[in-house]
Parts: C-alpha cells; structure tokens; sequence
C-alpha cells in the first residue's frame, strides 16, 4: 500500500482568477493552481508524487499560507518571499525552481541567463522545461523568466496572468 499524503487545499480569490492553494501538515506551500485548471490538480499532484496516494482535503488558510498570497495580490509584493515551499521533481527542476526564488522581485530574466545563472547554460531548453512543470507559481516566479528578446513566453496561467503579475511586481501598491 503506498503512503498517503496529506494536503489541505484553500481557494482564494485574486484580481486575475481563483486559485486553489495546497499545503502539508508542516505549513509548506506544495502547489498552486489556476481554478480554470480544477480538474487537473488531483493529477497533477498524483503525477508529482508517484506512488503516493493523495489526500486532499479543503481546510481555510492553512498555515496562514492564503494570508500570505492574498497580501501580495493586495499590493504587498514582499509577502511571499520567505513562504516555505515543498516540491517533488527532479534534482535539476528543484535546482531551477530554487534559482526562480532568487529573481528579484519586479524583474525579469531570460531562460538562457537563468541556465547560465544555474552552471549549465547549454541547458536552456530544459530550464524551460523545469519552469513550466513548476508547480507553486507565483510563489516561485516562473512568471518572471521570458524569453532572450524579452517577449513574454508561455506560463502555465496564461500570458495574460503572466503581465499581470510581471506589471503588479513593477509598480507595487501598499498594502490595505
């Protein structure tokens, strides 16, 4: 029997959509999710955590985690900089999504500086690769990685989502 592992999921309002939010019993943020994309999560996460059975259940700003998200989407662009994060992945995906941490909040980089930034910049593509399967956005900002001309590239939320955030980032309000 495999292990099961407890998550506990929120939903949050925001100006771009719902979010759905999932954490563990220990307070780590372990995915976010667009509520457009609903019905993959329980997929996504299984795929993520291969052998290991799922347990989610809904729970009301767990670990104070929601707060957290919903400040920056007010304005408080800084709210989410020392959320704790869980991922599973590859040791290179965790590797890449570590390095998305460290882009500073209202800039931007492009896929081919952050493979360099990581020691290995013949690895572009599967940098890009590494972001797009990044399973907390916002929190780890695959929004702020674009593309060598600076034109804004794919994101799992859309590109929309994508120039909101990035534009948000940019112009920080204060918080209510």
């Amino acid at each position: 029997m495999p292990a099961t592992l407890l998550l506990f999921r929120d939903r949050l309002s925001t100006p771009i959509g719902d979010m759905f939010l999932v954490a563990d019993g220990e307070g780590r943020l372990r995915a976010t999710f667009w509520t457009d994309e609903e019905d993959e999560l329980r997929g996504v996460l299984e795929r993520q955590y291969r052998g290991r059975r799922i347990d989610l259940e809904p729970a009301s700003d767990p670990h104070g985690l929601t707060c957290c998200l919903r400040a920056y989407f007010a304005g408080d662009i800084h709210a989410i900089d020392t959320v704790p994060v869980e991922t599973a992945g590859t040791g290179f995906q965790r590797e890449v999504w570590r390095a998305l941490r460290a882009i500073p909040c209202g800039s931007t980089l492009s896929y081919r500086e952050l493979a360099r930034r990581i020691g290995r910049p013949n690895a572009v593509r599967a940098v890009g690769l590494a972001n797009g399967a990044n399973p907390v956005g916002v929190v780890v900002p695959c929004h702020r990685v674009i593309g060598s001309n600076g034109s804004l590239t794919g994101y799992g939320g859309g590109i929309e989502r994508k120039r909101w955030l990035l534009d948000h980032e940019r112009t920080p309000r204060l918080p209510l």
